[in-house]
């Protein structure tokens, strides 16, 4: 099984294809090989943010007393 790497490195990897797409010297081979593995890439970064969005809550009292998880953007949840 592949070893799951960092979100830190694989943003690092998908800027690296950027840049070597943007650089328009790879070989039409190559630059769809990268262009596939930074579309891999970049599902799989967002997939990490979105999970890490929805896990990033803290526990507040309402208003009204009661309990509630709320976004640090200030949506809330009932607990």
């Amino acid at each position: 099984m592949e070893k799951k790497n960092s979100f830190e490195k694989d943003l690092t990897r998908l800027d690296a294809i950027v840049e070597a797409l943007e650089a328009g010297d790879c070989p039409l081979d190559e630059a769809l090989k990268l262009y596939e593995e930074g579309v891999a890439l970049i599902r799989l970064c967002s997939d990490r943010l979105e999970k890490a969005e929805m896990s990033v809550k803290k526990l507040q009292l309402t208003p009204d007393g009661k309990a509630a998880l709320v976004d640090f953007d200030g949506g809330e949840e009932e607990a």
